[in-house]
């Protein structure tokens, strides 16, 4: 039987442990700092009776599951579907992050394994067709940071190399499980400092916009009104 080495036992471990809790410690303090503002009240009327507050609150939260509820995403269904490819790689390849340590038989199904990889090709494509929009349209260049340049980057290398971890094959050598690792730690330590931490301020930002226009009766839309 394969042993694992002390740096890739490290690595799968300790290592991302250490980086799981720098993360929850630092969005702890991001998520106490917004509580500290208080939302703002409704100072308009209630609008329509069939539309309230919490009901446009809660269709606001769901919107990213509904493109039809958005002109953004109705009218460009081919970014919408790269938005949930890429998106669906980086979950998954998180989860495959803890899979990997602790119950790797999970993925021992060579099928289950080519899907993967080929889930994480495409997302990686997926992020490098959004590096090469960002940097050729002027509009997104014009609205960027330099960050926004190496998040993509480092998000497209990682899953690359998630790619090439899924197998989870340490008789062949740990390099891609090495890499995989080391990657997915520093990942969770410079992500609550990137852009990439939006995530965190979406639901707060879509529950208090879709309660705000729910309880003026214009949200979520009507049909007749």
């Amino acid at each position: 039987m394969y042993h694992t080495s002390p740096l890739l036992h490290f690595a799968e471990d300790e290592l991302q442990l250490i980086a799981l809790l720098f993360m929850a410690v630092v969005y702890a303090l991001k998520i106490r700092w917004i509580l500290h503002f208080p939302a703002g009240g409704d100072r308009q009327a209630p609008g329509n009776a069939r539309v309230d507050g919490p009901t446009g609150a809660k269709r606001s939260l769901l919107s990213i599951a509904m493109p039809w509820a958005m002109g953004s995403t109705r009218q460009h269904p081919f970014l919408y579907a790269q938005f949930v490819i890429f998106h669906l790689g980086v979950a998954v390849s998180i989860i495959m992050s803890f899979i990997i340590p602790y119950a790797p038989g999970l993925i021992r199904n060579s099928v289950l394994v080519i899907m993967l990889q080929a889930l994480f090709a495409l997302a990686a494509l997926v992020g490098v067709i959004r590096l090469i929009r960002r940097l050729s349209d002027i509009y997104m260049r014009s609205i960027s940071s330099p960050d926004d340049y190496f998040s993509m980057l480092l998000l497209v290398v990682w899953l690359a190399v998630s790619a090439f971890a899924a197998p989870n094959s340490r008789e062949t050598g740990e390099g891609a499980l090495l890499a995989y690792f080391f990657i997915t730690a520093f990942f969770l330590i410079y992500v609550p400092f990137s852009k990439i931490s939006h995530y965190i301020y979406y639901p707060f930002a879509r529950w208090y916009l879709g309660r705000t226009l729910g309880h003026r009766g214009v949200y979520p839309l009507v049909k007749g009104a």
